[in-house]
């Protein structure tokens, strides 16, 4: 694992590159000296840097980028960036930056692994949901093939099954896609709305009803993929939590800041002394569980600059909720 030390002014002038960066970039250290940082990674990342080097107070803070070494490879780096002050009260920042492609790669195809482990707890709910409308089209198909007289209202109907199989499939076929990295602005409530299509089969079989509360037409800037991946992993383990038939609510509502979205179940609940290890690799509280969902969950919140918390319900069952900056 390599790594370097850069020091740039408060310009973003880089001053002083360690001669690490030839060995982890392929770049001589003459070739960067004098050049601008954010010049050097991507536009995004390097906007999201600078705001945050601009709004915080104590400046300690670490930023993952994928960057390009001189050989076009992306190569994901840790960068721990540190403002200082010279004696004259110039203000400089350093960086130590270290390559942790084999750790994203790890990461990466965990959450692979996961997602297609959550496609086939799936299927079965699945299944049983495109059974109904297929049924119903083979029977309509009959009656148009007997020479029926409501053509037009029989048309109307098939159509409408045909599109509830669509909007299901697709949202399986979602979860089978590779995460990406692109934030941009999304309507919160058709992300929601989205997983409770994709997850309203599994509910039903065990008679689960999944209520969503009023609305807040809210966009947030977030990758898509990977906010829906949060939603699906929480609401997936609110359905399996209840062992009853009953219901799970979804509300959210605005606090300073930031957006609360939260699940609520009506499950046993989490003992007090295992919910703080939620979400460690491998621990699960269910039979036949992973404990990576919640893993993977609160490290895509992370990178979101939001987090996720576990709640007691104060008669029955939990409460998950996920919190996004506001953009």
């Amino acid at each position: 694992m390599g790594g370097f030390i850069t020091l740039w002014d408060e310009n973003g002038t880089l001053i002083y590159i360690s001669e690490a960066v030839e060995q982890l970039l392929g770049y001589m250290v003459s070739d960067l000296l004098g050049k601008k940082w954010y010049e050097l990674i991507p536009s995004e990342d390097a906007s999201h840097i600078r705001q945050h080097l601009d709004t915080a107070q104590h400046i300690n803070q670490v930023f993952n980028i994928n960057v390009q070494n001189i050989y076009s490879k992306n190569i994901w780096t840790e960068n721990l960036v540190t403002g200082i002050q010279d004696e004259q009260g110039n203000r400089y920042y350093i960086s130590a930056t270290k390559d942790i492609t084999d750790k994203k790669e790890a990461e990466e195809m965990m959450i692979r692994s996961e997602k297609m482990s959550v496609a086939g707890q799936l299927a079965a709910g699945i299944a049983h949901e495109i059974r109904n409308p297929l049924t119903s089209l083979k029977g309509f198909l009959q009656l148009l093939q007997a020479g029926v007289n409501r053509k037009d209202a029989y048309h109307k109907i098939m159509v409408d099954e045909i599109e509830k199989m669509e909007s299901i499939t697709s949202e399986l076929l979602f979860i089978s896609k590779p995460m990406t990295e692109h934030k941009e602005m999304e309507s919160l409530s058709e992300m929601i709305e989205d997983v409770v299509t994709l997850l309203k089969p599994q509910a039903r079989l065990k008679s689960i009803e999944i209520l969503m509360g009023q609305e807040i037409n809210q966009d947030v800037k977030c990758d898509r993929s990977q906010i829906k991946q949060v939603f699906i992993n929480i609401l997936k383990n609110a359905i399996e939590a209840m062992n009853d038939p009953g219901c799970i609510k979804i509300s959210s509502h605005l606090r300073k800041e930031e957006i609360l979205i939260d699940m609520i179940d009506e499950g046993p609940g989490i003992p007090e002394e295992v919910i703080h290890k939620l979400g460690e690799p491998f621990f699960t509280t269910k039979q036949n569980g992973t404990g990576l969902g919640l893993m993977i969950s609160q490290q895509i919140l992370e990178r979101h600059e939001g987090k996720l918390e576990i709640l007691q319900n104060v008669n029955t069952g939990s409460t998950f909720r996920v919190i996004l900056p506001l953009p």
